[in-house]
Formats: C-alpha cells, sequence, structure tokens
C-alpha cells in the first residue's frame, strides 16, 4: 500500500508541500513547515531503546527509532486504538531501503484498508508518524518523510605503526581538513605490515602485522583517535594484510602471508570485536589494498600471489562476503595503499611493480568497479598507507624509499596532488583508518 502512486494532488500550506498518493499517504514533503509539523508531533511522544529485532510491537504514544542493519523488522500496532493515538517510527541507521519495515496494523484499517494490505517503507532516511482517526479510516501517517542528505560528519584519521628500520607503534593523527599531526607515543606492540579500517560509523581498529615473528593482536582507536592497548590475536596471525570498512559499521581484514599466503579473512563487528577466520575466497596474496565504496561495500585489490604482481580485485558485499577474482585493471602491483573519496567511491595508488615504485592511480566506481591507470602525481613509493578524511576526502602518506614522511590529498572527486612536507617519523609498511 504505501508504494503505490496514483494521481497526486499538492498541498500548501504554513511552508509545507507534499505529494499524495490516491490513498492519502504523503509521498514526498518539503519546506520549513515539514520539520516544524514533525517536531509538534513528537512533542508528545516518549521516546524508545532502538529497536534491533526482526518483530517488535508498538505502543500508542511511543517513538521507535528502528535499526535494520541487518534484517527487516515487522512491526504489530496496539488491537485497539482510540481517537488522536500516535506513534512515530524512524530510520535509525538510514538502511530502510535495504531491510524494510513492514506494519502489520493488528485488525485495525491503515489510511481506509482493511489489515489485509501490505504496508512497507523502504525509503533510506525515513521517518513516519501515524495518528488513528476512526473505524473508517484507522491509521493514518500524517508525515512520511525521508532526509534527503544524510547529515556531512567531517572524519579525522589515523596512521600508526610502520618501519622505520627498525619496527614502530607511532601514531599521527590527520585532521578533518587533511593536516598530518606530529608523532604521539606508541600504544601496543610496535610492529609492521598491519592492516586497519574503520568499525562502529566512528571508531577504528588495528590488527594483525610482524614484531619478530607474525601477529594477530589489534589495536581499538576511539571516536577520538586515542589507541588502546593489546586485544589478544583472534585469527590466523599474519602480516602483509588490508582491511576496509563494510555495511556502513563493520570491517574486514583480510588476506596476508602466515609464512604461506592466504586469504582468510575476519570480519570485524560494530563493537569491534574481530572472529575467526573464514575460509579463503580468491587469489591468496598479499601486499594487497582495500578500499569501501558505495558507501557500504568493499573492494579488495592488486598485491603479490608468491610469484607474481598481480591487479585482481574481490568485492565485499554489504554483509561481509567476498566474491570471487574479478580480472584485474591497472598496473600489476603491491605495497600500495587504498581509500574511500567522494562519499561513495574509492581509490588505489602508488605501489611497487616489476620495473619499480610508481605512483599511478585507480578509480573505483560507486558500483565497486576499477579504472584504468591515471597517471602518477607526487613521488613513486612502495609501503605506503591511505585513508579517508573529512567528508569525502583522502590521503595517501609515508613510504618508501628511504622512509619518506610526505603526504598527497586526494580531493573529493579522486585527484591527487603534489607532495605535502611529511610531519612525523618517516617509515614504510605502515596503515591508516578514519574515525570520529
Amino acid at each position: 500500500m504505501s508504494g503505490i502512486i496514483g494521481s497526486k494532488l499538492n498541498i500548501r500550506g504554513s511552508g509545507l508541500v507534499a505529494k499524495l498518493g490516491t490513498d492519502g499517504q504523503i509521498l514526498t514533503s518539503s519546506g520549513a513547515g515539514t520539520q516544524a509539523a514533525f517536531e509538534d508531533a513528537a512533542a508528545g511522544i516518549s521516546w524508545q531503546a532502538i529497536e534491533t529485532g526482526s518483530t517488535m510491537t508498538a505502543v500508542a504514544g511511543e517513538g521507535y527509532p528502528i535499526n535494520t542493519t541487518s534484517n527487516t523488522c515487522t512491526i504489530t500496532l496496539p488491537a485497539s486504538a482510540s481517537n488522536g493515538d500516535q506513534i512515530i517510527f524512524t530510520d535509525y541507521a538510514r538502511t530502510w531501503g535495504t531491510y524494510k519495515i513492514i506494519i502489520d496494523s493488528n485488525g485495525l484499517n491503515y489510511q481506509g484498508d482493511a489489515d489485509t494490505s501490505v504496508v512497507e517503507y523502504t525509503t533510506d532516511g525515513q521517518s513516519v508518524h501515524i495518528v488513528y482517526s476512526d473505524a473508517t479510516q484507522g491509521w493514518i501517517p500524517t508525515i512520511d518523510e525521508a532526509v534527503t542528505d544524510a547529515p556531512v560528519v567531517l572524519k579525522e584519521g589515523i596512521f600508526g605503526f610502520g618501519t622505520t628500520g627498525s619496527v614502530t607503534g607511532v601514531t599521527n593523527l590527520i585532521s578533518n581538513a587533511g593536516v598530518v599531526a606530529t608523532d604521539t607515543a606508541a600504544v601496543g606492540t610496535a610492529r609492521k605490515s598491519p592492516g586497519s579500517c574503520e568499525y562502529g560509523g566512528d571508531k577504528g581498529i588495528f590488527g594483525f602485522g610482524y614484531t619478530d615473528a607474525n601477529v594477530g593482536m589489534t589495536n581499538l582507536v576511539s571516536n577520538a583517535g586515542v589507541v588502546a592497548t593489546d586485544v589478544s590475536a583472534v585469527g590466523t596471525a599474519r602480516r602483509q594484510i588490508s582491511a576496509c570498512s563494510y555495511g556502513e559499521d563493520k570491517g574486514i581484514f583480510g588476506f596476508g602471508t602466515a609464512g604461506s599466503l592466504t586469504g582468510v579473512t575476519n570480519l570485524v563487528s560494530n563493537a569491534g570485536v574481530v572472529a575467526t577466520d573464514v575460509s579463503a575466497v580468491g587469489t591468496a596474496r598479499a601486499n594487497l589494498a582495500a578500499t569501501e565504496y558505495g558507501e557500504d561495500k568493499g573492494i579488495f585489490a592488486y598485491g603479490h600471489n608468491g610469484s607474481a604482481y598481480v591487479d585482481e580485485s574481490n568485492l565485499v558485499s554489504n554483509v561481509g562476503v567476498v566474491a570471487t577474482d574479478v580480472t584485474g585493471v591497472g598496473t600489476d602491483r603491491g605495497y600500495l595503499g587504498g581509500c574511500s573519496y567522494g562519499t561513495d567511491k574509492g581509490i588505489f595508488g602508488y605501489g611497487n611493480t616489476a620495473g619499480g615504485d610508481t605512483a599511478v592511480t585507480n578509480l573505483v566506481t560507486n558500483v565497486g568497479v576499477v579504472g584504468t591507470d591515471v597517471s602518477g602525481v607526487g613521488t613513486a613509493r612502495q609501503g605506503l598507507a591511505a585513508t579517508q578524511y573529512g567528508a569525502d576526502k583522502g590521503i595517501f602518506g609515508y613510504g618508501n624509499p628511504s622512509y619518506k614522511s610526505m603526504t598527497n590529498l586526494i580531493s573529493n572527486t579522486g585527484v591527487a596532488s603534489t607532495d605535502v612536507t611529511g610531519v612525523g617519523t618517516g617509515r614504510s609498511e605502515l596503515s591508516a583508518c578514519s574515525f570520529g
């Protein structure tokens, strides 16, 4: 019922512009009056804890943030209602477009239709305010509006760990304007060749790497950029690994070498808990890179398979499932970096090829297609790291030869800038992620 659009009637008044379907549902709305109307409606509502279940029963006078990150939610309305009863549902994680909500009107009418009708809401960022009228019309949505644009979050970033000839655990924070700070003293075990990614929407995690042996330990990064002490290893200890976020609030470590090359992965929950090994999919390799794309998916690409550099890639779904190899595009290489940019795209850059170091980049579309080589900008180097910063930009930093500390900013259109003089300890085989 909620998706049926017939002839539309435009209503204007108090700044509200709404389009109604033939069943009277508000399909789209705009204008200053919309927000005011919602605020007025919400004033008498008692807001409840975030709902994550696949089923729930609503109570009149209450508001519910519905988190459908992992599943559809079927909502049962009260079996009886009085004129003026109201309930609000809002899309907590902006995921109703992937996992919808279904409303069971529990024997009462909904917008004049009997309980046999199917009521679904399937728009990311939507809020629905319903009011009970009478037995004829039943529950009526008075506001059914999606926030078109999510709030802009100015992410910060962090470079961490690596080698200067000796392993280190120092970190360097990156402001939301792409400015790299001086060294922060090491916390956790000094090591090189770890991976890192964001999790929980605003925090980060460094994991795995090499001290004088492969390790599997992790270090969480708070939403203020503070690195925590070591967390005991889960999964195969290995180095030359990569990681990226997926599903908007989770992460994945993948591939690397444990003495022999592997393609195993380890999922990271939205609370930063690393899971046990998931069997390898795709070519086992090390020294690859990974990035998020499409806002909720990821991609691993490039690396060394034990005999040669490769350019193949493996997509990661929004539930963390790794796909089989995709034939590569661009220069075969390893020891490169990757990060997201432009809110929904990614970029791979720099690295080492069979012919030496390079600065070429390859853009990744919002559907995970890797583009051909873009001519290099800045110093060709390997063993560097990359991360998102700001709302929609990226940064590559550090690397070899000669343990550089320089950086190259990536614009929100994927254009790499010339070298920026480095800050902090020059090093390579480090990692980076965003937070905040």
